[in-house]
């Protein structure tokens, strides 16, 4: 009797498990009704590179996608040349992240030369900047919640531009090429800022929330109309590729790159006031228009003001980790020459000048140790030669990414 029961209950599965088979391929081969969204609904989630870009533009900006340029910020005839992006200088310690158009006659009067919109755009902020000179402008102008360009040190406004500025939360459309402001006796600071692409070589990106703009820097080639690009490219003075310039040099457990006092708040820094903040900087990089120099740019030098040199017959900053041990910089300052041998003025146009040591400007010794994969040793010896049995004292500085 038992048997009987088990051999039924064993039929019962059977059928039960050839029914659902069957099912199964029935439900496979009905063919999806036309017009039927098969898609997942997409995400209410804002994308972090719109999110970025609605803090670039005070929340101002509306749409997602690059735009193109087709206007370059001056006339042709009304700039000299354009500096790249990576210079250091002065409080400038890191690779600086904007471009320079350097007016035709530099040491023009204020208000010289216009400065014109390069897109259908937005402006979004400007803000203002007084000095001994006068007051300065900063303009970012939107293109969407992902593109945007900036300018600064405009010395001037449009009277239109001025008008909407005045009244507060600034939101003003423009065309290409509308006047928007003049400058003279200084260059043009312009960049490019692409949301969608941040800069893949920056150790540590929340260094930089201080500026919250600067991991976005682009290429502004790869914006530019046919004819912008072909005007842009013929007043560049860098050839080596990328020749709009580069400001992300950092490699992990490697020397070179940019560094910050230790818990000195990354980019903001600790200085008493808003011009300090560069004091705890410090950056090793190939010098922005001939990558075979190396310069070592420190925020502060020998307790002072910032400063930068060129590293004489440096061991590559780019090998140098921590299996190295303690490596001495001997430094010194420095001037460019063009091809024909002569110096450079730094204020007319040439292709691809060279960087030359000047014996006459030593600076001194500095010591550097990689102690660990994101943590440097470094202390300065001005006017020491790196012969000398120079050593780390009490006096040295820890730094991080």
């Amino acid at each position: 009797m038992k048997k009987h029961w088990i051999w039924i209950i064993i039929g019962v599965v059977v059928a039960l498990i050839i029914t659902l088979i069957i099912l199964n391929r029935k439900s496979d081969s009905v063919e999806t009704p036309k017009g039927t969204n098969t898609t997942q609904s997409p995400s209410t989630t804002i994308s972090s590179a719109v999110q970025a870009g609605k803090l670039l533009s005070n929340n101002k900006c509306t749409g997602e996608g690059a735009g193109v340029l087709t206007q370059l910020p001056m006339k042709q005839s009304d700039y000299a040349m354009i500096l790249p992006y990576g210079l250091m200088v002065g409080g400038h310690v890191t690779p600086i992240d904007h471009q320079y158009f350097s007016p035709t006659v530099f040491n023009s009067p204020r208000d010289t030369y216009p400065v014109y919109a390069m897109a259908d755009s937005v402006i979004t902020d400007i803000q203002p900047r007084t000095n001994d000179r006068g007051t300065e402008y900063r303009f970012v102008f939107t293109m969407s919640c992902t593109f945007f360009y900036y300018y600064d040190l405009v010395t001037s406004l449009a009277p239109d531009i001025k008008a909407a500025y005045e009244k507060k939360n600034l939101n003003y459309k423009v065309k290409a090429g509308q006047l928007v402001g003049r400058i003279g006796g200084q260059t043009l600071d312009f960049a490019v800022w692409d949301t969608t692409k941040p800069l893949k070589n920056f150790i540590n990106p929340s260094s930089y929330s201080g500026e919250a703009w600067k991991i976005y820097t682009a290429d502004p080639l790869d914006y530019y109309s046919s004819e912008v690009k072909k005007n842009a490219l013929a007043k560049y003075i860098r050839t080596i590729k990328p020749v709009s310039g580069r400001i992300d040099y950092d490699i992990d457990g490697k020397i070179i790159g940019n560094w910050f006092i230790k818990d000195s708040d990354g980019y903001t820094g600790t200085g008493e006031n808003q011009n300090e903040y560069w004091g705890g900087h410090l950056a090793i990089a190939p010098e922005y228009i001939d990558n075979s120099a190396t310069i070592i740019s420190f925020g502060s030098w020998n307790s002072g003001d910032a400063k930068q040199f060129a590293v004489k017959n440096p061991l590559d900053p780019a090998k140098i980790g921590v299996a190295d041990g303690i490596v001495r910089y001997e430094i010194y300052g420095y001037y460019f020459v063009k091809k024909d041998g002569s110096r450079w003025d730094n204020m007319t146009h040439t292709f691809d000048p060279k960087l030359k040591i000047s014996n006459q400007e030593f600076g001194g010794c500095v010591l550097l140790q990689l102690i660990e994969t994101r943590k440097l040793k470094v202390e300065q010896f001005p006017k020491k030669k790196c012969t000398e049995k120079l050593v780390f004292t009490s006096a040295s500085k820890i730094y991080t990414r």
